[in-house]
């Protein structure tokens, strides 16, 4: 059978044409059995303590598939393969950005625990004598301040590290601590351009200033004080075990603290990159990483106890990696099937506010980036104010389920077996109360007060 013209096949979103008969393929049978392999396959991400299948391969298993199935509908049904081909040529560029940004941050933190430098951090925190609440405030006082300038992935990577060194074992104080390091680090990346990966594209996409996404601070902090407060409650007394006179301080290897310094100045450069050169974040985070690799060679090359830069690759978090492909794939597919065009005909029947606090909840179960994409492809009409809500809403909303963010894939390839789904909704409730928060201030502030800059 002879391919159609691609005109002829794809005619819109999610529609073919067919002999002459426009198709929705949301509604056809690939449409119908996709939407079900990714039901299933979050079913099992969801559920990845109690058959104990690591959440990467349901992902990965549902992402590809998909896709296999639409080029399966296509060929039965003589279609001009390219504008699927066009698809996934995109999607790849998409998932690239993400997978070697996360591929960087991760082997940077590899490479800082091998050479001791969390062990040291532990020992100046463990020995000042801090209970487990003043360190449950710590590390999520940090996580705020930390993501806005170095994101929110890489912030809950590092302090989510940081929490496992402190105590291993008490799961106590893990869990809360694991999710207060997520949602601060949401939080505190919604009030910043390059805070998390949404925002970076709402910000590119100009439907803001750099300004007025600081104007976002007071929603994102009280509603994350909210949360935090209520977890904080589970958080046990006490505090770490430290004896002084068997703990001895750390010794950090050499270039332990350059390989510090060289992590900022790659985040640094990431962001200078994309905002004056208009790289993705990825290149500069790469830069970074031939930085690193170079960096080892001077060690080697001056005498010192140096590292192997791809032994600590080898400890990155592949499921990780690997979850995020799947995932951003299966998401993929479902916006090429015409699935998220459903988001525009949201904002219409309910209106942009009550849109965009729903928003929140579909981030959280879908992944806030796909999601923001398919707002920002989708441009519904909306003044600044509803672009800066919907932008609060999918980076805050995210903290809603565990892997509704990146800070929060992260961290639960951090602490395998920890951090985890179930662990997670049992807390569930304090964020969403905190979401609440965010998303009143945001009314009081903006709708109300009207504090923010309105644009001509």
């Amino acid at each position: 059978m002879e391919h159609s013209s691609m005109a002829d096949t794809v005619i819109a979103a999610g529609h073919v044409m067919i002999e002459g008969q426009v198709i929705n393929l949301a509604t056809s049978w690939v449409g119908w059995l996709s939407l079900a392999v990714f039901v299933i396959a979050y079913y099992f991400i969801a559920t990845e303590d109690k058959y104990e299948i690591n959440k990467a391969k349901p992902a990965l298993f549902a992402g590809t598939f998909m896709f296999m199935l639409i080029g399966i509908f296509y060929a039965i049904n003589g279609l001009n393969p390219d504008p699927l081909h066009n698809e996934l040529e995109h999607l790849i560029l998409e998932i690239a950005e993400i997978f070697f940004f996360l591929l960087v941050a991760m082997t940077y933190i590899e490479t800082l625990i091998e050479r001791g430098v969390f062990d040291l951090m532990k020992y100046k925190l463990v020995s000042k004598g801090y209970t487990y609440k003043k360190l449950f405030w710590l590390t999520g006082i940090l996580a705020f301040f930390i993501s806005p300038v170095a994101d929110n992935l890489t912030t809950a990577l590092i302090l989510s590290t940081v929490l496992y060194t402190i105590d291993k074992k008490n799961l106590a104080f893990l869990v809360p601590g694991a999710i207060n390091i997520v949602v601060a680090a949401n939080a505190g990346g919604a009030w910043s351009p390059f805070g998390d990966i949404t925002t970076l594209m709402a910000w590119t996409a100009n439907k803001g200033q750099f300004i007025d996404f600081l104007f976002l601070f007071p929603a994102s902090i009280l509603g994350w004080l909210v949360t935090a407060t209520l977890l904080s409650m589970s958080v046990p007394k006490g505090q770490p075990a430290f004896d002084a006179a068997t703990e001895k301080k750390p010794v950090v290897l050499d270039g332990g603290m350059g390989v510090a310094y060289l992590g900022v100045l790659t985040i640094v450069l990431a962001v200078l990159g994309h905002q004056f050169f208009h790289f993705p974040a990825m290149w500069g985070m790469m830069f970074g990483m031939a930085i690193l690799k170079l960096y080892s060679v001077f060690l080697t090359k001056s005498g010192a106890n140096s590292f192997n830069i791809y032994i600590n690759m080898q400890k990155v978090e592949n499921d990780t990696l690997l979850f995020f492909f799947g995932i951003l794939s299966a998401v993929g597919a479902l916006h090429y099937l015409g699935f998220l065009s459903y988001i525009h005909d949201m904002y219409t029947l309910v209106g942009p506010m009550w849109a965009n606090v729903g928003v929140g909840f579909l981030s959280a179960i879908v992944d806030n980036v796909p999601v923001m994409s398919a707002i920002l492809k989708s441009s519904p009409t909306m003044d600044l104010s509803q672009w800066m809500l919907v932008t609060m809403t999918a980076g805050v909303g995210g903290s809603l389920i565990s892997f509704g963010s990146a800070a929060g894939v992260g961290v639960m390839g951090r602490l395998h077996g920890i951090y985890t789904f179930s662990s997670h909704m049992k807390h569930a409730w304090t964020i969403l109360v905190g979401y609440g928060v965010s998303v009143s201030v945001w009314y009081l502030q903006y709708d109300v007060l009207g504090w923010y800059l309105p644009h001509s």
